[in-house]
């Protein structure tokens, strides 16, 4: 369950020139904000309403000297509200929070039409934007203008918020169901995204943001909860998935990054007041909010103790795991390359091999193959001259045998020719008649 968020667009990462000279105008958070160094959370986080309710667009239209004090005090109160955030700040100034980069938040309240269909459709191609409630919502439940409705233990409510506007309910605990644990859950089968959100009261009757969790994408449903157990109840912030896009590895060592405890850990007897804040960029949100008590979840509860510390221990190992993982992917590496080198090296000795006992021959077409076939790509002119000598050296021992060939053929012609005409003159000699004397 994170604390409220405010602000506009926020680039993930800038320009590194542009970053280094943005870092060099910023002022100094606690000097924006006007607390010092030593402030406590709620200190911080009532001198952030204070200006942003006083300098919100929705109030000062058109007036680019209140959007900057906005978007500045914005920048200070991101960092200040967030522990880890802060402590880098302290330490290491505004260089350690860029290098972490920015996420991407915007008061959708703020944006006009055409905005508002840039930032749609950079949430349906994957870009993670985290959106803000509207200051309108937030200063009237400051001033106690707005309509709560008395929701009962365990029974559900359905109904349906518009964008940008939120529906407040509030909640009846004795000691014992404080003392039991206070579960707070809102889902919608439609898919809509919504943000459930937990207000504190003024001394002045009003309602202060104190905690908000928005609505996460669970199987068929999308849902978000807050849970008052009595011990450290975390919530769990998605990385950026293009970054993760960009290196799964960092992506899966940081992945328990964003398990964070929640400021609250139980409540009171007393009345307690809950808000759905319609998220979506241009239609109502359909939902259902049920608060029950934890008396008859006492086996979910352990189970629910358990896993985190399990989570915890699991975050704290993956530390270790990293630095042994980068060693041995390191040394993998290392041993591709060199089996790839080495495989390389292996057959080039053996070609060369082949080649020099080639070499040991008298025929000199066999030498000259060899010797062609030292080079990596022997010439195509080579190869033919070699066709060539082959073709005539075949040609000039099959001649003579054609040529006899030919030669017995004609002397057989001949004296199948010849015989006919001895045969002929033969009958010829003898039919002669001899006259008589």
């Amino acid at each position: 369950m994170a604390g409220p968020k405010f602000g506009s667009f926020k680039g993930e990462k800038g320009e590194s020139a542009a970053a280094a000279g943005a870092a060099a105008q910023r002022r100094d958070p606690y000097e924006v904000l006007g607390v010092g160094r030593n402030a406590t959370e709620q200190e911080i986080k009532s001198a952030f309403r204070r200006m942003a309710l006083k300098y919100h667009p929705d109030k000062n239209a058109d007036d680019p000297v209140a959007s900057e004090k906005f978007q500045e005090a914005t920048f200070s109160y991101n960092i200040l509200s967030d522990p880890d955030k802060r402590r880098q700040y302290d330490s290491s100034g505004f260089e350690a929070i860029e290098a972490d980069g920015q996420e991407l938040e915007l008061d959708l309240s703020s944006l006009n039409t055409v905005n508002t269909v840039f930032a749609a459709l950079f949430s349906k191609l994957g870009v993670p934007i985290k959106t803000t409630v509207s200051a309108t919502v937030l200063e009237e439940a400051l001033n106690g203008s707005v309509e709560i409705s008395q929701l009962q233990l365990g029974k559900s409510v359905c109904r349906k918020v518009e964008k940008q506007t939120a529906h407040f309910y509030s909640v009846d605990i004795t000691d014992k169901e404080a003392k039991m644990g206070l579960v707070c859950r809102v889902h919608s089968t439609a898919k809509s995204k919504f943000k459930l959100l937990y207000f504190e009261p003024e001394d002045n009757g009003g309602l202060s943001l104190a905690l908000q969790e928005d609505s996460a994408k669970t199987e068929k449903v999308t849902s978000a909860g807050m849970f008052f157990l009595g011990f450290p109840v975390y919530r769990f912030e998605q990385n950026n998935s293009a970054a993760a896009a960009k290196d799964p590895d960092s992506a899966f060592f940081k992945r328990l990054d964003g398990f964070q405890p929640c400021e609250v850990n139980e409540l009171k007897a007393g009345t307690h007041y809950f808000a759905v804040y319609g998220d979506n960029f241009f239609k109502s949100a359909s939902y259902t909010i049920e608060v029950v008590c934890a008396e008859p979840f006492s086996a979910e509860k352990e189970r629910l103790r358990s896993v985190e510390a399990k989570i915890i221990a699991k975050r704290s190992e993956l530390s270790k795991f990293e630095s042994e993982y980068r060693e041995v992917l390191a040394k993998f590496t290392e041993m591709t390359s060199r089996y790839a080198q080495e495989m390389q090296t292996i057959d080039e000795l053996l070609k060369e091999r082949n080649t020099i006992h080639a070499s040991y021959t008298n025929n000199p077409t066999l030498q000259r193959s060899s010797s062609s076939s030292k080079g990596k790509s022997p010439s195509k002119g080579s190869k033919s001259e070699d066709d060539q000598t082959v073709k005539k050296e075949k040609k000039s021992k099959s001649q003579p045998m054609e040529e006899g060939s030919r030669s017995d053929d004609e002397a057989t012609k001949n004296k199948k020719e010849k015989k006919p005409k001895d045969r002929i003159r033969r009958k010829k000699w003898f039919n002669i008649h001899l006259k008589e004397t």
